[in-house]
């Protein structure tokens, strides 16, 4: 007979380093729907659907007699987890945004009981400006990053035209170096070499960046202790995937690269208004997450949980710290340069090895001094730096929901000791950008007015480019 302790999972390292005292990272997926909400099979559908997806669905993080983080499968109590916040009858969508907004402030702040399995759904069931209905997943970090949760919100999701048929993502086509034949030993010897210097360099900066120096205190970074126990404000952006695809085409870079470009150039506008020209704070760094699987594109739950999964389950990632480019005289900025420096830098940081390198100190760390002071150093990573970046692949064709058809989604991380999160999704033709910033201290509509205005300076920019050209 199997003893108790063997059927005991263990926790990954990461999923140590995220439930713990220095970290409590959850992660927000939010559905909108076309129609309004009828919750009456909420409860079977998550206990037929959405508990089989994966066992950390099902069981809560223990400590076992060394000290060592296990996953326990339980039974679960879905009204536990199932909530339907009651907001005032017949009032306008206006008045439906502010109750929202302060209910989603409020998770924010709410940690996930470690009593039970560390995920919830919240079914608000009044018409916003936005939805006729919003989903809500709230699922902790530790079950998963961004892309497994991806994957399990896929499975409990069909396409809205047709159910029988799968939901399909962009494909993901592998970065190629068109630069010519590598075989020569003239090209060979000074890409290595750069390579070599690189990934010292980067790795260097990642750890003085992890431990000694810190951001400049700016309009986007208080620096205060405890920041992660404070509210966030959320907003959206919405950007035209078609748009961004036609300034990928004329300037030769990815969607990430155009979409990041923006960000970098709205922050920095918005951080110039705010500090009223008092400092131009120029050690400014985004955390940009890398997802580090073989394979990007969604595979099936049942082949992610599989033991050698070229895509598995869990979190798998890495930071790559990116410096803000700097603002230059109104008379000579060129919005087309942030887009070209945010391409220029994380292509040559992806290309390095210092990801791994980072990834195999923290582990160090961990034998050494325990997943506790891991925790402690990735903690600091975050709060060192100005703000964090990550972003997911969505669907192209519409979703559906238990008959639900959705017609928009994003996605925010809470527990983050930053002022400053951003989350970039794409679903069906457009690019979602949300903006999860410290309540009270960034105000998120002028920081998301910015990043319009940017995105907006960037077509410009590249119109005119092509003229030039022709």
């Amino acid at each position: 007979m199997e003893k108790e302790e063997d059927a005991l999972e263990p926790v990954s390292p990461t999923g140590q380093y995220f439930n713990s005292l220095a970290l409590n990272l959850s992660v927000l997926g939010v559905l909108e729907t076309e129609v309004p909400i009828d919750d009456s099979k909420t409860i079977p559908l998550v206990r037929d659907v959405f508990l089989p997806i994966n066992p950390r669905f099902s069981s809560i993080m223990l400590i076992d007699e060394n000290g060592e983080k296990r996953w326990k499968k339980v039974e679960v109590k879905l009204k536990d987890h199932v909530y339907v916040p009651i907001f005032p009858e017949e009032m306008s969508p206006q008045f439906y945004d502010e109750h929202f907004e302060d209910y989603i402030s409020k998770l924010s702040m709410l940690q996930l009981p470690q009593s039970q399995p560390l995920w919830e759904i919240h079914l608000i069931k009044y018409p916003t400006s936005n939805a006729a209905g919003t989903v809500i997943f709230k699922i902790h970090h530790a079950i998963g990053d961004g892309y497994s949760l991806m994957g399990a919100l896929l499975s409990c999701l069909q396409r809205a035209d047709n159910p029988s048929l799968p939901l399909t993502l962009p494909s993901v086509q592998p970065r190629v170096d068109t630069s010519g034949d590598h075989r020569t030993i003239f090209k060979t010897v000074p890409k290595i070499f750069s390579l070599l210097f690189n990934t010292v360099s980067d790795f260097l900066g990642s750890l003085m960046k992890s431990s000694l120096v810190e951001d400049d205190l700016s309009p986007i970074r208080s620096g205060d202790i405890g920041i992660e126990f404070r509210p966030i404000a959320l907003t959206t952006v919405r950007f035209s995937l078609g748009q961004i695809k036609q300034i990928k085409a004329s300037l030769g870079v990815t969607i990430n690269d155009v979409i990041t470009g923006a960000i970098f150039l709205g922050t920095r506008l918005y951080m110039q208004e705010m500090s009223k020209g008092s400092s131009d704070h120029p050690n400014c760094t985004a955390l940009v997450l890398l997802n580090t699987r073989m394979f990007r594109s969604y595979q099936s739950i049942e082949e992610m949980v599989k033991p050698k999964a070229e895509s598995p389950w869990g979190n798998h990632f890495a930071f790559l710290h990116v410096q803000l480019p700097e603002l230059v005289a109104s008379t000579e900025l060129n919005p087309i340069e942030f887009v070209r420096k945010a391409q220029q830098i994380i292509k040559r940081k992806r290309s390095s090895w210092a990801v791994h390198l980072t990834a195999a100190f923290v582990e160090i760390v961990k034998k050494l001094k325990g997943h506790e002071v891991a925790a402690q150093c990735i903690h600091k990573t975050l709060l060192n730096a100005s703000m964090a970046i990550t972003n997911m692949i969505g669907p192209v064709e519409k979703m559906s929901l238990a008959n639900h058809p959705i017609k928009g989604m994003y996605f925010a991380v809470f527990g983050n000791p930053q002022s400053l999160t951003i989350t970039i999704v794409s679903y069906m033709d457009e690019l979602r950008v949300t903006v999860g910033a410290e309540k009270g201290f960034i105000d998120v509509q002028k920081l998301k007015s910015y990043i319009e205005e940017a995105f907006q300076m960037i077509i410009k920019s590249a119109a005119c480019e092509i003229q030039q050209m022709q």
